[in-house]
């Protein structure tokens, strides 16, 4: 992602607003993930040097890790559930649930952590 683009901005807008309302409906844990993710989003907007990438990958593995936390909770429901459907998983339970998206944003906060510190955000390249 472009430090700095519109995209991002307009996203973590639209995450901090989704996050607000989880908030205010009672679902307090996924409404600070959407929060947390927001307000990096909206950091790396403004701004423009490798700090804002490195503060918005590590707000993302801290997200990413009670995404973890709460998918091993829901093993159990789960487990039932699979037990329920005669020991099928459908795919659905592999990418909605919260343990898969823990990992995959942990893996993106650490991509965008180590990016933080690449030649091409530092401009280094050119000469």
């Amino acid at each position: 992602m472009k430090s700095g683009g519109i995209v991002g901005f307009v996203l973590g807008i639209g995450l901090l607003v989704f996050g607000i309302y989880h908030l205010v409906i009672g679902l307090y844990l996924w409404a600070i993930i959407k929060i947390l993710i927001g307000a990096g989003l909206i950091i790396l907007k403004f701004t423009k040097n490798r700090y804002g990438n490195i503060i918005f990958g590590h707000i993302v593995i801290v997200a990413g890790c009670m995404l973890v936390t709460a998918g091993i909770y829901y093993v159990p429901m789960i487990a039932e559930q699979i037990k329920a459907n005669n020991g099928q998983i459908p795919l659905v339970y592999i990418f909605a649930m919260p343990l898969f998206w823990g990992f995959f944003a942990i893996l993106g906060g650490i991509c965008a952590t180590y990016h933080g510190f690449c030649k091409c955000v530092r401009k280094d390249w050119k000469v």
